[in-house]
This record gives C-alpha cells, structure tokens and sequence, in this order.
C-alpha cells in the first residue's frame, strides 16, 4: 500500500493560515525556512571575517538587555565592532551557527545596491520607474524611483490584502490548486495605482516594492541580483551559508526571505557600520549613499516608532541605520561608532508582531551602539 503523503506540508494553506507560520510552528518554521521554501539559492564567502571575543560584560548587565534575553520569544543577540564580539547571548534552541529567517531585514540589501547603482551613476532616484522598465504598470509606472526606495507610493497593493500572492510568487505558501502561479516580476508588474501620490504623512509599508527595485537594479547595472548577493555575500565575509528564497525563475525575493545566523546579520550588518567598506578593503557600499540616507530620512513612522523615518530600504533615526523584521527580530549599525547590534526573535502569538515591543527594543539597541568612537582598540579597516 502506498502512504498518503501531502507535498511540503509546511506550505498548506488554511483558514488559520500558511502552516509553518502558525503560532505554534513559527519559531522552528523562522529557524527551517531555507528548507521549507520551495526555491532557494544559497551562497558562501570564500572570505571570512573572523571574529575574536572581546566581551564587554556591562552590555550584559543592563536591565534593559537583560530583560530582552530572558523573554520566551528570544532568540539570539549579538554586538560586534570590526573583528571583536563584544557581546552574544542565544536561546538554549538556538547558537551561532544556526539560520533564522531575517523577513524585512532583508530589504536593506535593496539598499547597498542602490547606493552602488547611484554612485556608478546607473542610476537617477529622481526619474519615473517607467523609464527604467517602460512594462511596467499602474502602480509604479509615474512614481519616482526615491519615492518608491522610501515606501513614499500610494497604489492599490497592500501587505496585509496581497502580501499572501507575493508569497505564493517566492514560492512560501502552496499554489492554487488550479495550477496558476505568478512569478515575483510578473506579479509586481501587475500591481495598479492612480495618482500614487502618498498623502498619510507616514510612509505605507509595501514589501513588493524592494522586489520592483531589484528589477531595476537589474535592469540598470546588466548584472543578476545573483551576482551582486555574491559580492555583498564576499563583502561580510559570512561564515555559513546565506540563503534566499527565489522565484521558479531564480529571482530571489528581496522583500523578506534571506536567512542568516545571528553572528553572520552581524557581520552583514557591519557594512553599514563600516560606511560601506568590505573585509577585504573594497567598496561593498557607497559611503555617499549611506551618508544620504540616513541625514536625509523619507516618510516617517506611525506611532509607537515616533521619531524613526523610512529612508532608502532603511530606518534611520539621523545617527543609525536599520530595520525589523516580521516575527520580532532587529538589525542596526552605527557608523559613527561602527558597531552593529543583532536581535533575533520569534513572536509565538497569532498575529507574529507586538506593536509595543519595537520601540523600547530599537532604543535599547541604539544605546547599546552608541560605545564612543574613539576607543583606541577600533584598528580594523581604519574605522
């Protein structure tokens, strides 16, 4: 007799929602999504940026950390400067070696590659995305490339209505069973719009639209999103695997589907702390660019995040550089101290998020990068 078998159950979608994003299946479907995902490329550095403890032991004794690691949600937090840990601490299912689904944070790549598109001069903020990728439709055709980078674009896709066909596009959620799938450029493309003028006086939250820069990303530097995921993969210096789910066309999507372990965020994040520079000495960012975004900040933050502006597939607050993640996870850095800082989490509750958690986690983060610059042991690369 032949077992009955249900392909990829983690994908099967019911009225509770896709099922590796269940309360109850979350966390280990955060720490398996590069096996759960039905495409996935992933990519290793042939460098490594090393690091060496350093431990700063007063991180840990404040009460502010202290009380983010000792909640249930908690996964792993890290501090790093140059080539030092000065802090790290994991969940007892968790360590520093284990992925976990990085959700929005990953959009900041979109940044790092702009920046170079800009600097290389590929590219203008300032034009239409039509005249970029003339296809395109509705929804961002007339709206300007910056508007689009600062989640400034009023069109008719919504996260929370149609975020669920995106998914299914990057291959996280079971197709329709008549057997249609879209793909990631195939379904931005399709998006619709008006005058896509932004008129809330607070950004609005698209997780398609770092998807439509990469396109143009594409489109302008004639390289593969592949290509340049290599070279920033290179850059950090990552010592495991960097892993992202993709399209059936291998288009990775960059809205929300890389994975990374804790230490190798940290490493990715010390690209903006470095203000753009790689291990190995060569620009991985654009200074310039960096610079820009975070002294000249888009839309800003809806409360409880008052005071956070929405910058270039960044947060910024004018001093650092960030941005959360589905599920309660954070990455920021500082260049002017040039640290960053790590939190990894997993919200266990129906909706994946807790409003009220974000604003004293990225306060807590902030201050915890905020070392003085001028610490004699900061050698590594000049910073």
């Amino acid at each position: 007799m032949t077992p009955s078998s249900i392909p990829n159950p983690a994908l099967v979608v019911s009225p509770a929602g896709v099922h590796w994003n269940l309360a109850n299946n979350r966390r280990l479907g955060f720490q398996n999504m590069h096996k759960i995902a039905r495409y996935v490329t992933s990519l290793r550095s042939s460098r490594v940026l090393p690091f060496r403890k350093d431990i700063d032991w007063n991180i840990g004794q404040r009460p502010d950390v202290a009380w983010f690691l000792s909640v249930p949600h908690f996964s792993g937090f890290v501090v790093a400067r140059d080539d030092r840990l000065l802090y790290e601490a994991y969940a007892s299912d968790f360590g520093p070696d284990r992925p976990q689904s990085l959700q929005s944070i990953t959009k900041t790549l979109t940044n790092i590659m702009l920046g170079r598109c800009v600097a290389e001069g590929l590219l203008d903020l300032d034009r239409r995305v039509k005249d970029y990728l003339p296809e395109i439709g509705t929804g961002y055709g007339e709206a300007t490339i910056r508007a689009v980078a600062d989640m400034n674009v009023a069109n008719n896709y919504s996260d929370s209505d149609d975020y669920s066909a995106l998914a299914i596009a990057a291959g996280l959620r079971s197709p329709p069973g008549d057997g249609s799938e879209l793909t990631i450029r195939s379904f931005v493309g399709g998006i619709t719009g008006d005058d896509l003028v932004n008129r809330t006086g607070y950004l609005i939250y698209n997780s398609a639209s770092p998807e439509l820069l990469g396109w143009i990303v594409e489109r302008v530097s004639k390289r593969s999103l592949a290509s340049w995921l290599i070279e920033i993969v290179e850059g950090a210096g990552l010592e495991g695997s960097f892993h992202i789910a993709c399209d059936r066309e291998g288009v990775p999507s960059l809205g929300g589907l890389a994975s990374l372990s804790a230490r190798d965020l940290a490493r990715y994040g010390l690209i903006f702390a470095r203000k753009g520079v790689g291990i190995d000495g060569r620009r991985v960012a654009d200074a310039a660019f960096i610079e820009d975004t975070r002294r000249n900040p888009g839309p800003c933050w809806p409360k409880p995040r008052e005071g956070l502006y929405y910058s270039r597939q960044t947060t910024t607050n004018g001093t650092w550089i960030g941005h959360g993640g589905y599920g309660g996870q954070y990455l920021l850095a500082n260049p002017d101290t040039g640290i960053a800082v790590v939190y990894m989490s997993v919200f266990e509750n129906q909706s994946g998020d807790s409003p009220d958690f974000w604003q004293p986690l990225i306060k807590m983060m902030a201050e915890v990068a905020e070392a003085e610059s001028n610490d004699p042991r900061s050698a590594l690369m000049g910073t």
